[in-house]
């Protein structure tokens, strides 16, 4: 008897079938563990490294006040303007001279704060008032300027504000234009050039039926004013969606 015992117990099997199962199960749990972590940690830093923006260009159709615009996501700076419908306002940010929104190619610009002096901002509402800035200038600004115009450059004329108008730094650049009011903006101008920040100047216009382009951009391109001014009303205005008798 005692030989057949010692017999059977060495005939036993180290590791039961059971305990092989239960090791089994556990292997492939971490398996789908350490897949999920990966892919989860892949999806997590792609939504960390774009920080909001996305490289869609999907088009998304926004109706503010009697104007409706087709935009590309990638266009679009908050998440929650990226979808079809009635809006207040749409916030756009672009490369600049590229006049393109957010993709692989450019991300740098719009992902370091140091680069951001090559982007240009917009906000598109429906019109407040009658007048663009060019329009208020004779009305409005020509009474807050407090001392004599002084040449700039680009063909441009600087004046400075009163201090009681409440515009702070801030000063007018004026420049003419051929068949058209003065060009108008609106400048915080840097003590340094490399002091410049991605909103020192900022103008707004009127496009379509009834909005209101404000637009921002940096001290830096101020060379380049009227091609900017150009290509942001050429911009907005390829994109209004044409509406039908019916819909006005």
């Amino acid at each position: 008897m005692p030989h057949a015992s010692t017999q059977s117990i060495e005939q036993t099997p180290l590791l039961s079938t059971g305990f092989l199962l239960r090791v089994t199960v556990a292997i492939a749990l971490l398996a789908i563990l350490t897949l999920g972590i990966s892919v989860g940690g892949r999806w997590f830093g792609a939504r960390v490294s774009l920080a909001g923006n996305t490289d869609s260009t999907t088009p998304v159709t926004l109706t503010i006040g009697l104007d409706t615009l087709k935009l590309a996501e990638n266009t679009l700076r908050f998440p929650s303007q990226r979808r079809n419908g009635n809006t207040e306002r749409a916030d756009l940010y672009l490369a600049w001279p590229q006049m393109q929104g957010y993709s692989k190619e450019n991300r740098d610009r719009f992902d370091n704060v140091n680069k951001s002096a090559d982007l240009v901002f917009l906000q598109i509402t429906q019109a407040t008032m009658s007048r663009d800035m060019s329009g208020r200038f004779a009305p409005i600004y020509s009474h807050l300027i407090d001392a004599q115009p002084e040449p700039f450059a680009n063909g441009m004329t600087l004046h400075r504000l009163r201090a009681d108008a409440g515009y702070g730094d801030e000063v007018l650049l004026t420049a003419p234009r051929e068949g058209q009011a003065d060009y108008v903006v609106r400048c915080v101008l840097p003590a340094k050039p490399d002091l410049t920040t991605s909103g020192d100047c900022q103008r707004d216009i009127k496009v379509g039926r009834d909005l209101s382009v404000l637009y921002r951009f940096s001290s830096r391109h101020l060379p380049e004013w009227d091609h900017i001014d150009a290509a942001i009303q050429q911009f907005v205005e390829t994109r209004l969606v044409t509406r039908s008798a019916t819909d006005r």
